[in-house]
């Protein structure tokens, strides 16, 4: 077949620009960042034009990709190798739709197989620690934008994304809606102004929140926030003196407020407070304590599966399928899922 003339960064800048109208940006931006490898795969390899490119390129790059070797470049696992070569493997396919390439070439780009758990990360924030932490917040920072963040985040179990697009029109903090008895949030899919959610309207929902944090949101609002607009002329919940915090914001808050030493406790590492780089807020995320908003996440989850909250309300209120639930968010031990079905089952 007669294939187009492109050059490799053309083709990802097209894909890229494809992905816009059904996909967040967080999404665009993760995938862009692991195709960076493969734009400089065919630099090195003096690749010019897609339609060159052959089952043979392919194989060369998954084991460039996968052992590293010069300019700095390091081995990486399995996991990131994957996810780097599924995302290839996309490209591939809208790059043959648009007679870039063969459109049966993403067929000979294999993806390794996993053993099981091995692509499941298995970092989390246990419960008792997000209470303790919250605690601390409480007492130390009531009302705090950190104090806010931790606390949307535990309550809601909802994404980073979804509470960083919050506005101040979306907190029913008196209760009125009527849906519900008592104070929530509303979690909206605003993709023309920047705050789309992780699955698009399907994400959009309501979810309830504790009187006390509804009286904690109501003095940030009151006494903390900056009353300031974004870029778009909504009035976000959560503010930085610029206006809506991005992305990162949120994640550099949980890395700071989740190490021991930050609340004063004993390092778990045996690690000098005085000379740990730990402890500049630049550097939080290397304290081994240091967890992401995903982690909160996952230790809500693993609450709601300790104390039997029907798996249905789970996946309604996070917004996640049973089989993502389970498979990246659950982080009980085997011992206690046996011992939790125990209750359900006679004794022999």
């Amino acid at each position: 077949m007669d294939l187009d003339p492109i050059s490799p960064v053309d083709g990802v800048k097209m894909f890229l620009d494809a992905m816009q109208d059904e996909h967040a940006e967080s999404t665009r931006k993760s995938e862009r960042h692991r195709l960076n490898a493969f734009l400089q795969f065919c630099d090195e390899e003096g690749i010019e034009n897609l339609n060159e490119l052959s089952g043979r390129d392919l194989y060369r790059y998954r084991t460039w990709r996968r052992e590293g070797e010069g300019d700095g470049r390091e081995a990486i696992r399995l996991v990131t190798l994957k996810g780097q070569l599924a995302t290839l493997r996309r490209f591939l396919r809208f790059a043959g739709d648009v007679d870039a390439v063969d459109p049966e070439l993403y067929e000979q780009l294999t993806l390794p197989t996993m053993k099981n758990g091995e692509d499941v990360s298995d970092s989390t924030l246990k419960p008792e620690r997000a209470i303790e932490i919250l605690d601390y917040l409480e007492g130390a920072q009531p009302g705090s934008r950190d104090h806010i963040i931790m606390l949307l985040l535990w309550e809601t179990g909802a994404r980073s994304g979804a509470i960083r697009g919050l506005d101040l029109e979306d907190c029913d903090l008196e209760g009125s809606h009527p849906r519900f008895n008592g104070p929530a949030v509303h979690f909206v899919h605003r993709p023309e102004s920047g705050t789309p959610l992780k699955n698009h309207e399907d994400g959009t929902r309501w979810n309830r929140i504790s009187e006390k944090a509804a009286r904690y949101i109501e003095d940030y609002i009151e006494y903390h926030r900056n009353d300031v607009t974004d870029d778009q002329g909504r009035d976000p919940l959560i503010t930085t003196q610029y206006g809506r915090p991005v992305g990162n914001t949120l994640r550099s808050t949980l890395y700071r407020v989740t190490r021991p030493c930050w609340r004063g406790a004993e390092c778990p590492h045996d690690r000098d407070v005085e000379t740990c780089e730990a402890t500049h807020l630049d550097h939080a995320s290397k304290c081994p304590s240091a967890r992401s908003p995903h982690d909160v996440r996952s230790g809500r989850v693993t609450y709601y599966r300790r104390e039997d909250v029907p798996r249905r309300i789970v996946e309604d209120r996070l917004n996640a399928s049973e089989d993502i639930l389970t498979r990246h968010y659950d982080r009980r031990s085997d011992r206690e899922q046996a011992e939790q079905r125990s209750d359900f089952l006679p004794d022999l």
